[in-house]
């Protein structure tokens, strides 16, 4: 028997929260900490990614109260749009109902579609309701990527909250330069400056900011069906090693590759079989900008191996592979 209008009449929807921006802007940062103030609520976590593999899905933090469901090597708004439809169906037909749907786009995803499906699918529309837009902007880097990327310019153009993170790193001039951008890309939306992500999450969550009305004087087209292309240019790879790596020799060889590069290589990131290291290492790279950090330990029972996902313009994988098999400890 089919308990879906049982669980969630159609006067109580589910809120969804879709969480958007370019390649290495934050969010994934955000989602964390979104996840941390939702302890005591039943969430399901749709994440996407570009490439193959989900590092993303290995850095959220989970309980036992979250359901994380991961979309690999496609992208919500076109090739497995379908499966987001089912999906939720599905989520919505379980016992005990959910209190909210985080969905983490794929940093190259153009916002309009993923929004439309929550519109004209009747599987899912009488049982959610779009809440909120937000978009993270990598503010060292956002004046790069709206100059090289259709998809950066939609994601701000049709956000309904834009969080300017990374201003730890930007002078006041610089993010007076980036808010600038953004209110000519989009009038209407609302701004709100961040480091690592953090904000009061009542500022994001359950704002009922998303408004088809608003969104229909902006695109008249809005809730057509049409396919988004992405750049033939961009493209993803991943790369494997069960042998441990050594980080110093990792850091010497990335680092002045990626001052040459930083152009093609948009963004990197990777769980790391580290040499020495009883933890996962986490390494992400944005541009030229690059981080690393200890994330959880490895599982006694678990089989340890780095996995580094690379994404750029024309890119010769060939040259990263060579470059990380030199790395590897001795």
């Amino acid at each position: 028997m089919n308990t879906t209008t049982a669980i969630k009449p159609k006067d109580i929807k589910i809120p969804v929260t879709v969480i958007t921006g370019y390649l290495g802007s934050g969010k994934t940062t955000l989602l964390n900490h979104i996840l941390s103030g939702q302890k005591d609520r039943k969430v399901a976590v749709i994440v996407n990614e570009f490439g193959e593999i989900g590092i993303d899905g290995q850095l959220i933090v989970q309980d036992g109260d979250e359901q994380l469901i991961e979309f690999n090597n496609g992208c919500l708004c076109c090739t497995v749009r379908g499966d987001l439809i089912e999906t939720i169906t599905k989520l919505t037909e379980r016992s005990g109902g959910l209190d909210a749907i985080l969905i983490e786009t794929t940093g190259l995803a153009d916002p309009a579609p993923v929004a439309s499906t929550f519109f004209i699918s009747e599987e899912i529309r009488d049982f959610t309701r779009l809440d909120c837009f937000v978009t993270v902007v990598d503010s060292v880097n956002i004046e790069a990527n709206l100059l090289e990327s259709v998809e950066a310019q939609e994601q701000v153009a049709f956000a309904d909250i834009v969080l300017i993170n990374k201003t730890d790193l930007c002078t006041e001039e610089a993010l007076a330069r980036v808010e600038r951008r953004v209110r000519s890309l989009n009038p209407l939306c609302t701004m709100h400056r961040t480091d690592h992500s953090l904000i009061d999450l009542k500022l994001i969550l359950n704002t009922n900011s998303f408004q088809l009305d608003t969104k229909l004087e902006v695109d008249p087209l809005f809730l057509d069906d049409h396919e988004h292309e992405h750049d033939p240019e961009i493209s993803s790879f991943v790369l494997r090693e069960s042998r441990p790596i050594d980080m110093n020799r990792f850091m010497s060889w990335m680092t002045p590759l990626l001052q040459r590069e930083g152009n093609r290589v948009l963004r990197t990131k990777g769980v790391f079989n580290a040499h020495s290291f009883k933890e996962r290492v986490v390494f992400q790279s944005v541009r030229m900008l690059t981080t690393m950090s200890r994330f959880e330990a490895w599982d006694a029972d678990s089989t340890r191996q780095t996995e580094f996902v690379v994404i750029g313009r024309n890119l010769d994988q060939k040259v990263f592979q060579t470059g990380l098999e030199s790395c590897i400890a001795v």
